[in-house]
């Protein structure tokens, strides 16, 4: 199977993988074609098969990422998926394989990326990727993990910003951030979340991430989406804006 590499050019007639049938998120799904498209004169790169699939990777250069890291000349992995019957047929090897070659011959010092201690939403498996030759470079109390894999060697390790460890959340009602790097966000954020919060009288505030500064100042990792309650960190699980789900992942 063949792989395909977005473009300005063909990018108005490409899926993007995530959120393609799903109807109610077709405005996400657009703002996030939008901010893809933002993206490209600045090293990004989103690699699919040519399959109506979902299998796919986001690269991007270090100092380009919209996340709160510190990486010199890094290639940054955003979302990494590969899902369903694709899975175990060596689509993931094969796309890391394209990215670390991409490192080789620009001279970049080696891969970058962000997820959990456990399984995050949003974010790849980190046992599969250990078991390619990532390391663990840095943990925050929030149990995200940043990984990197090194082409040069003598390079310096990258490091979370310090604005994850700032404790800027407020303390009463539910804190969301959320950005257009996931097509539903938009959606789930401004309509379930809201909805869902209003049900239990809860204190909302939104905050979207919407420039680069504002991504690599985030106070936290994951600015796909991230929910805190009473000042904690609860979940990367875009999910839990649905009334049905609240509930259950909040555990108020």
């Amino acid at each position: 199977m063949s792989y395909i590499i977005l473009n300005k050019e063909n990018i108005k007639n490409e899926h993007i993988c995530c959120a393609f049938s799903d109807k109610k998120c077709i405005e996400s799904y657009e703002a996030k074609k939008t901010w893809i498209s933002s993206q490209f004169d600045n090293g990004f790169v989103f690699e699919r098969l040519d399959e109506r699939a979902k299998v796919f990777m986001e690269t991007v250069p270090s100092e380009s990422a919209w996340v709160p890291i510190l990486a010199d000349n890094f290639l940054y992995i955003g979302c990494f998926w590969v899902s369903g019957k694709y899975k175990g047929s060596g689509h993931g090897k094969n796309l890391l394989e394209k990215a670390i070659n991409r490192c080789k011959k620009e001279n970049i010092n080696g891969l970058v990326t962000i997820v959990g201690k456990k399984k995050f939403h949003f974010m790849s498996d980190t046992k599969w990727f250990l078991k390619q030759g990532f390391e663990i470079v840095e943990t925050t109390d929030d149990n995200f993990i940043l990984l990197s894999l090194k082409i040069n060697k003598n390079a310096n390790n990258p490091s979370f910003r310090k604005s994850v460890y700032e404790k800027k959340v407020s303390e009463k009602g539910c804190t969301v951030y959320y950005s257009n790097r996931c097509p539903y966000s938009e959606y789930h954020v401004k309509n379930s979340l809201v909805e869902s919060c209003k049900k239990r009288k809860i204190p909302l505030e939104v905050i979207k991430i919407e420039t680069l500064e504002e991504a690599q100042n985030s106070r936290t990792p994951a600015t796909i989406f991230s929910l805190f309650m009473n000042g904690k960190f609860i979940t990367t699980d875009i999910s839990v804006c649905m009334d049905s789900r609240f509930d259950k992942i909040v555990k108020i």
